[in-house]
Parts: C-alpha cells; structure tokens; sequence
C-alpha cells in the first residue's frame, strides 16, 4: 500500500466518524480533567505518607549510619 493510498483512506474513515456535540465534548473533558487532577493528588499524597513511614522506620531502626 503506498502512502498517498493509505492517506486517502485514512481522510476517508476520518469522514466516517461521528464526532460529539461541542456540549458533550466539553462535559467529557472536564470529568476527564478532574478525575486526572483527583488521581494525581491522591498519588502525590500517597507519595508523601510513604515517605514519611519509610523515614520514620528508618530512624527506629537506626538505618541511618
């Protein structure tokens, strides 16, 4: 398959495609953003609190030398 061939029908499936409602779209990103903005608050937080255990078994049993 050449490429000017493969880009014909790449155009034409594009065409094919029923494309959302720009209100639809917008509500769509949005949740997509918040639960984005919720999952990487919750890992950064998770982060942390890990640390903060592995530092604080670290220093009971005096793994610092």
């Amino acid at each position: 398959m050449t490429p000017k061939k493969y880009m014909s029908e790449v155009i034409k499936e594009g065409k094919r495609i029923r494309w959302p409602k720009r209100d639809v779209l917008l509500s769509t990103i949005i949740v997509v953003i918040l639960i984005a903005g919720f999952t990487a608050l919750f890992l950064a937080l998770e982060d942390l609190t890990a640390g903060s255990l592995i530092a604080q078994l670290k220093n009971a049993f005096g793994g610092s030398k």
